[in-house]
């Protein structure tokens, strides 16, 4: 009898599902079938059949989409609003991926240019690199697995993906409804495994691509795994950083600050986390946060007033209480929050000037947690800002076009929100963290040109 995986709610501990956990032999016969039917170039799926299978896995996600809302809802916790935001960006994804299959373009590579290349003509094409191994996070079911497995679809590559072990009725079910549009099932495999079987979605030698969302120290130790001409995309988290300038418009920062501080109680990878505010205001700024921050509605995701959900397990609503705990002791003032509501719920909370040496500065909180710090002048803001081995998006309030600049130029990141939060993202820009924060760019028209590669071929025809 299979060994299985037990999917509670994690706010209120009922059993949402029950999964079965695939042994090392079956994830390495799901990789098989999904080698030989790339292998077998009369099964690959042509672009108006991608199209096609595509176009009926939007419309079915859209028919199912209440259902794939609570069913979100109950394993993954995070609020109800927020989950319909999800949904539909998640069906926006499917429809960029087949908007994007036109746009996998070749082109025509110089020839003529010396004695050794005339009579040629060179031009290169896109096609499928071959098997996709897709290994993903819980804190967004739906459209994660919309990211890391449709742009293989699309791109015409077969992926075998293991979910989260906490959020695996999402991804089953979205795989299901692709099934059902008329993908044949071993083009797209879930496997529910151990941590140590997943290994085999890393090290198999056949694979071409990895995609990995999750944390640093799993994602650089599968990474050193990874079998050899293998490429991958890895997104870890970050430590946001947000730099509010003396000119900025503090009533338009805050909200957008708060929402991204406290949007799925913070679990999230470009969560607004460290926030540097210039002298003159820091202090309003922090304040005005943590009378925003103590009015949001803290409880069940699945009420329609909930703002903040539950963290995904008890352990990790501990382990922010005691980060909070640490920071207050070494001298951080509380403005908010700091306290558990219960075993699963965490007050949004406002830290001001947390020392430097306190987790919450130093770490990825990935809770409910904002810390507010004041600085003197904007190359102090910047020193201060790339202090941490993390470059993922930032952000700068500004109405000083030279000074926002300035920023762009000097923030350590991938991307620079101006007048914005950093957990900013349309679905079709290309995102990721460099250094700690991961490996390669992710974004569906990036990731399908990353599953896809580039094949030149030669013409000679004498007389040309």
């Amino acid at each position: 009898m299979a060994t299985m995986v037990k999917v509670h709610n994690p706010f209120n501990g009922k059993l949402v599902g029950e999964v079965p956990i695939q042994d090392r032999k079956q994830v390495q016969e799901a990789l098989d079938r999904a080698v030989a039917v790339f292998a077998d170039r009369s099964k690959w799926l042509s672009v108006p059949e991608r199209i096609e299978i595509l176009e009926k896995f939007k419309k079915l996600v859209e028919a199912n989409q209440d259902k794939l809302v609570q069913q979100a809802i109950a394993e993954g916790g995070k609020p109800l609003m927020d989950t319909k935001v999800e949904v539909a960006r998640a069906i926006g994804g499917i429809q960029i991926a087949i908007e994007t299959i036109s746009h996998l373009l070749g082109r025509e590579i110089p020839m003529r240019q010396n004695a050794a290349s005339m009579n040629r003509m060179a031009y290169t094409c896109r096609e499928a690199g071959g098997l996709v191994s897709a290994i993903s996070a819980f804190n967004h079911p739906i459209n994660l697995i919309i990211h890391q497995v449709i742009p293989a679809i699309a791109a015409g590559c077969p992926v075998v993906v293991k979910p989260a072990s906490r959020t695996p009725l999402s991804c089953l079910s979205l795989v299901e409804l692709l099934h059902q549009s008329g993908l044949p099932k071993d083009w797209c495999q879930a496997v529910v495994c151990s941590n140590e079987d997943a290994e085999l979605l890393v090290t198999d030698r056949r694979l071409s691509f990895l995609t990995f969302i999750g944390s640093a120290k799993v994602g650089w130790a599968l990474r050193s795994k990874l079998a050899a001409g293998a490429n991958c995309a890895l997104e870890h988290g970050g430590v946001a950083p947000v730099i509010v300038e003396a000119d900025a418009n503090i009533e338009e920062a805050v909200p957008l600050l708060v929402k991204a501080g406290f949007y799925h109680a913070g679990q999230v990878c470009v969560s607004v986390q460290r926030v540097y505010a210039h002298e003159s205001l820091a202090l309003k700024l922090a304040e005005q946060m943590a009378e925003k921050a103590a009015k949001l509605v803290v409880g069940d995701p699945a009420g329609p007033k909930t703002e903040v959900g539950p963290l995904i397990s008890h352990g990790e609503c501990q382990r922010v209480a005691d980060w909070v705990e640490e920071a207050v002791q070494k001298g951080a003032k509380l403005l908010c929050g700091g306290k558990k509501i219960s075993e699963c719920c965490y007050a949004p909370t406002v830290l001001w000037n947390p020392p430097e040496d306190a987790r919450v500065s130093q770490e990825e909180v990935f809770g409910p947690v904002v810390c507010i710090y004041s600085y003197k002048n904007r190359e102090e803001a910047v020193k201060r800002a790339n202090g941490l081995p993390f470059c993922f998006q930032a952000a700068v309030f500004t109405k000083n076009i030279d000074q926002a600049f300035y920023y762009v130029r000097n923030l350590q990141a991938t991307a620079v929100m101006v007048n914005d939060h950093t957990a900013f993202r349309v679905d079709w820009m290309p995102f990721g963290g460099r250094m700690h924060s991961g490996l390669g760019m992710g974004g569906i028209p990036r990731t399908m040109e990353d599953m896809t590669v580039e094949k030149m071929f030669v013409l000679r025809l004498p007389g040309l």
